[in-house]
């Protein structure tokens, strides 16, 4: 997920949303009006309107969108996974393939095809082990289900916007993301099935499929180019560096102050 290749051909992908069944979720549509609601006065009703408007404007919460791995879950990529496999991770880079882990997160090769070619070299991989070694290291930031569990509470709406292949269901299995959060905007599947971030097309997809502007969203990612791409597209952004940093972030950028 750390290299340099961003966008992968859509026309090649295997839509493993459509083979397990998957569905991304859309933003609901607002619940209508309540029947009778008191009007104000002719003579007052459009100056009443016009500073409703401008209050719901004010109070509108910013949707916010959040980078999964080294933002919310732990990232064994650099430490864990070189030393299963007896490397340290400068060897790791040096030896695996160039392109098949993108590939993997663009879903346009299978995790069968990937084992077969992670190195460079065609070396076999304990699919299973590795498998097993990911899911018994993944496991929340420090102070990150917190934050997302007082988010959620107070009425955020939340997405995943997430360079990763289809493992993301082991993280979900295990932590239960979709308790505070929809898994809407992963490079595997769904509506940014091919496109990873920092391509500007990754922002664009967001945008249309949420049908809001920009101005609208808060991006919160680990990685300053991600978060350079997100400002580029017109999406406020925050890099993360820690819960704690996140919060007081929030609340000077967007005016997130959440409740003791």
């Amino acid at each position: 997920r750390r290299t340099a290749l961003h966008a992968c051909d859509p026309a090649n992908s295997l839509r493993p949303a459509q083979r397990l069944g998957l569905q991304i979720p859309r933003r609901p549509p607002a619940p209508p009006a309540a029947a009778g609601s008191a009007k104000p006065a002719p003579s007052t009703q459009s100056g009443v309107a016009m500073a409703a408007g401008k209050q719901d404007v004010a109070q509108k919460k910013p949707v916010l969108l959040f980078d999964v791995m080294d933002t919310i879950v732990y990232d064994p990529f650099f430490k864990e996974m070189p030393a299963f496999f007896g490397m340290t991770f400068k060897e790791l880079l040096a030896a695996k393939h160039p392109t098949a882990w993108v590939e993997f997160e663009c879903n346009r090769i299978t995790e069968e095809q990937l084992l077969g070619t992670f190195f460079a070299d065609g070396r076999k991989v304990d699919g299973k082990a590795l498998r097993a070694m990911m899911t018994s290291t993944y496991r929340y930031l420090d102070g990150m289900e917190e934050l997302l569990a007082r988010l959620h509470s107070e009425g955020y709406e939340m997405h995943a916007l997430s360079n990763y292949p289809v493992w993301w269901q082991i993280i979900e299995d295990k932590l239960k993301l979709s308790k505070y959060l929809r898994w809407t905007f992963v490079s595997c599947t769904g509506p940014m099935e091919g496109v990873r971030k920092p391509s500007p097309e990754a922002y664009t997809r967001v945008i249309d499929h949420l049908g809001l502007t920009p101005s609208q969203l808060l991006f919160i990612d680990d990685r300053e180019v991600n978060t350079a791409a997100a400002e580029a597209a017109g999406v406020p952004s925050i890099r993360f560096t820690g819960a704690k940093e996140l919060q007081a972030a929030l609340a000077a950028k967007a005016g997130v102050v959440l409740q003791v």
